[in-house]
């Protein structure tokens, strides 16, 4: 054994401590630890999600209590103005920037991951996205927006790409068993990232708040600091298995048609036409759930109006202030409910993605989907409150379980030795469909508002568009089919780029000492270092959409 463990982690004498060669397994060590590692950086990075807490704080962060309006104020000059409270449209744009620079930065630099390993990748992230929040409050303090688009936009945006991958290719080589379930459970993160930063960040600007400040920058340098410790922790509990490993008793399926044994290189991936396939199918299906994440609030005030609050015989227009006030606090309600079925449905849809096949579970993702489109509208006519929730909280699971099943679907078809390259690369759909996706909905809602429909009306033919676009995500995915053998690397190729990794024991089994792992001491403990986070998370979710019923 002591002979296993030397040639394993080979390497280990020189190179620095962030370096590929520096983090190969030992024998003995459990692949359980990996899942808690992702998520401890998942976690953080998701706060993207959440950073809308911010804005009407900001919006005032001058006036304090209320907004210093300035009527000439534009985009352009809100980047500069020292003497104008923000607008939380210049805010919003803050989301643009996250979502630009994460496909962008996953793309650019998938490659450099797969060289540099995870580790290294993790504690990039964590200098870009931590870095920029305390770059942002710098903006804050000095009142410039520029300064805040700059740190947390485009710095912490391209944070938030090099994290989201980093444990991608390193979860499906741990469990070639669970594929689907693997990265399920590290993406889950992402998407419950703003379910505790939300409300911690809340806390803090409470706490920090004065007469002279409303306690923002204060917050973004806390949570920097906690968040830095959390994802140097997740960085550096990372491990990736020596090559050739795979679990005691598990062999490769040989009869599943989609799930390749072979690889495919990075270069020749987006050349193929089932790369731009599942792009299309990401797309489409991302772009329909942006649509709904962006309307939820409104949708919800303005079909039900009244009724939320037991004057069903009141439209959104006939609502006073208190009243409009009132349902918003329900929206809200809304809004977080649908986070949490985000989050279970990440793991929920990629874990059974294991069991039917990843082609299928789109299949899911997408006929369901159209049939819940077209039954929303019948809902929002009979008045059904419940009804309606359920559709969309199903219909958002299925956006969250798109995300975490399609790390493995590429792993299906392009094997595993780039998968983190091709998913960061693949990520441009996710880029794409954040302007597609509200572009889409704003503009067809405004439009029929102009059109003199009702507003509790608009939203009709929004989902009838929404379903058009899931269907041809169908035909997409329907087309998606096994690659030909002459973009697979031969076993030469794939043995040159594995040679740092690789282990040359004649007659060792191919867990070179590295069972399936269990729940030992220490991997409970990592775990309930980012479950107890979660559950809290999930409670106070729970807490504020009680209200609504």
């Amino acid at each position: 054994m002591s002979t296993a463990s030397d040639t394993i982690s080979g390497g280990l004498g020189g190179g620095g401590v962030l370096d590929r060669e520096r983090i190969i397994a030992k024998p003995g060590f459990n692949r359980w630890l990996v899942p808690p590692a992702a998520l401890a950086i998942h976690l953080c990075i998701g706060m993207a999600y959440g950073f809308s807490v911010f804005w009407l704080p900001l919006s005032r962060s001058l006036g304090i209590d209320q907004p210093v309006a300035c009527a000439d104020l534009n985009l352009l000059s809100a980047l500069f103005t020292t003497s104008c409270d923000w607008r939380v449209a210049d805010l919003g744009w803050m989301y643009t920037l996250f979502f630009v620079f994460l496909g962008s930065a996953a793309a650019i630099w998938g490659g450099w991951l797969e060289r540099a390993g995870p580790r290294k990748a993790g504690v990039a992230s964590m200098i870009c996205w931590c870095g920029g929040m305390v770059i942002a409050a710098f903006g804050v303090i000095t009142h410039q927006l520029w300064i805040m688009w700059l740190g947390a936009g485009v710095i912490g945006g391209i944070g938030l790409g090099l994290g989201y991958i980093s444990p991608v290719s390193t979860l499906i080589k741990w469990f070639p068993d669970r594929r689907g379930m693997a990265t399920g459970m590290a993406i889950m993160g992402f998407g419950g990232g703003a379910m505790i930063g939300a409300p911690l960040a809340n806390f803090l600007m409470n706490y920090f708040k004065t007469p002279d400040s409303v306690g923002v920058w204060q917050t973004f340098i806390v949570m920097a600091a906690l968040y830095a410790v959390s994802m140097l922790c997740g960085a550096f509990g990372y491990r990736i298995p020596p090559a050739g490993w795979r679990p005691d008793g598990w062999t490769p399926p040989v009869t599943k048609a989609l799930v390749t044994t072979r690889h495919v290189h990075l270069r020749d991936a987006h050349k193929t036409t089932q790369f731009w396939l599942i792009w299309a199918v990401l797309m489409l299906n991302v772009s329909a759930g942006i649509g709904v994440i962006g309307m939820a609030s409104p949708m919800l005030q303005e079909i039900f109006a009244g009724k939320l609050i037991g004057m069903p015989d009141l439209a959104f227009n006939q609502l006073d202030a208190t009243q409009k006030a009132a349902i918003a606090g329900i929206a809200a309600g809304f809004a977080g409910l649908l986070s949490l079925f985000n989050i279970m449905g990440r793991f929920f849809w990629a874990s059974l993605s294991d069991y039917i096949g990843r082609k299928n579970t789109y299949y899911a993702f997408l006929l369901l989907g159209i049939a819940l489109y077209l039954l929303a509208p019948t809902a929002a006519h009979i008045g059904s409150q419940l009804m309606f929730v359920a559709i969309f909280c199903v219909i958002l699971s299925m956006y969250g379980g798109g995300f975490s099943t399609i790390p493995a679907y590429l792993a299906d078809i392009f094997g595993t030795q780039f998968v983190g390259a091709i998913h960061g690369r693949l990520l441009t759909a996710w880029s794409t469909a954040g302007i597609v996706g509200p572009v889409v909905v704003n503009y067809i809602r405004e439009f029929q508002l102009a059109a003199g429909i009702p507003s509790a009306q608009v939203y009709d033919f929004t989902m009838y568009i929404l379903a058009g676009m899931l269907a041809l995500g169908v035909l997409a995915n329907f087309f998606v089919k096994p690659l030909d053998d002459k973009w697979f690397m031969s076993d030469d190729e794939v043995a040159t780029l594995q040679a740092k990794t690789a282990t040359t024991q004649a007659g060792h089994t191919g867990s070179f000492g590295i069972g399936k792992g269990g729940l030992d001491t220490k991997a409970a403990l990592a775990w309930a270092a980012v479950g107890i986070p979660i559950l809290w998370g999930v409670w106070i979710t729970l807490q504020t959409t009680a209200k609504m019923f």
